[in-house]
């Protein structure tokens, strides 16, 4: 099931594909698609309801927002493709590498990415992200991580890297700028994807293609991500783990390093899940 919202900034509406992939709204049904939705029956009464048929169709021009409201948090992990680990010169970690992202870095898939001011060295990833479905705290094995998985959707996981890396510590400088976290448009949910670890990813910038992985060259797959994570804090229904990115970023590339600047132009995609295209413009 392809879950997604639709409207103006701060306006969106909970929506949903059908099966003839007309836009229908269900915001007679449920009041979002936020963390009471996902850890309670939205779901299901979701499904039934498309699946039903006589819901109001909705104009398939409308602006796309994320696919989930107020994320509670967004963890990020870095390092956890091998071909991204090698390209920046880093050593394979063994164990996750966890940081945190703020909520409000959040925007729409096509919404336009702001690079920040005073910013030479804005960069792109393409990521699987993981959308929480239910409270997860010391879960035991994958088997009961999985369980816990409400579906998937695309992020771009931007950063600066001179924030950071070279501004005194902690990556959270480089990765919480404004609309640094587009998501969506689809929120996937998890039995709708045979196999997380057999994704293709792709990113181009201005058309040029920059990153071309597959989610099987994760160091750490989905339901180990997810697992590790309730060992150091509680995911809630709502929260997001963006779980990395291939090689292809900028910062692993020969000088001089084609950073993002103003007019530029990136376009995402994982398959099955759908596409983003954001412009890019200046803070």
């Amino acid at each position: 099931m392809k879950l997604l919202r639709v409207g103006t900034v701060g306006q969106e509406r909970p929506a949903a594909l059908d099966a003839h992939g007309r836009l229908v709204d269900l915001s007679g049904l449920v009041a979002d698609i936020d963390g009471s939705f996902l850890g309670g029956d939205g779901i299901e009464v979701a499904r039934a309801a498309v699946a039903g048929g006589g819901l109001p169709v909705l104009d398939p021009a409308v602006r796309v927002g994320a696919p989930v409201a107020r994320p509670g948090k967004i963890v990020c992990v870095g390092l956890n493709y091998s071909d991204h680990a090698a390209e920046t010169g880093a050593a394979l970690p063994a164990e996750p590498i966890l940081f945190m992202k703020a909520p409000n870095t959040v925007v729409g898939p096509n919404d336009q990415v702001l690079i920040p001011r005073g910013s030479v060295k804005t960069d792109w990833e393409v990521e699987l992200a993981v959308v929480i479905g239910r409270t997860a705290r010391y879960l035991p094995d994958e088997a009961a991580a999985r369980e816990c998985v409400a579906g998937y959707t695309i992020s771009n996981d931007l950063s600066e890297r001179e924030f950071q890396l070279e501004r005194g510590g902690q990556w959270d400088k480089g990765k919480s700028c404004e609309t640094f976290n587009p998501l969506g448009p689809w929120l996937v949910t998890a039995d709708d994807v045979a196999d997380p670890q057999q994704l293709g990813l792709r990113l181009s910038v201005n058309g040029t293609p920059r990153q071309d992985g597959s989610t099987k060259n994760m160091v750490f797959g989905v339901a180990e991500i997810v697992r590790y994570v309730s060992q150091f804090m509680v995911l809630e229904p709502g929260d997001v783990i963006n779980t990395g990115t291939p090689a292809g970023v900028a910062l692993g590339m020969p000088e001089p390093k084609p950073y993002l600047r103003p007019g530029d132009v990136l376009e995402l995609e994982i398959d099955g899940l759908g596409t983003q295209r954001q412009p890019v413009g200046s803070a």
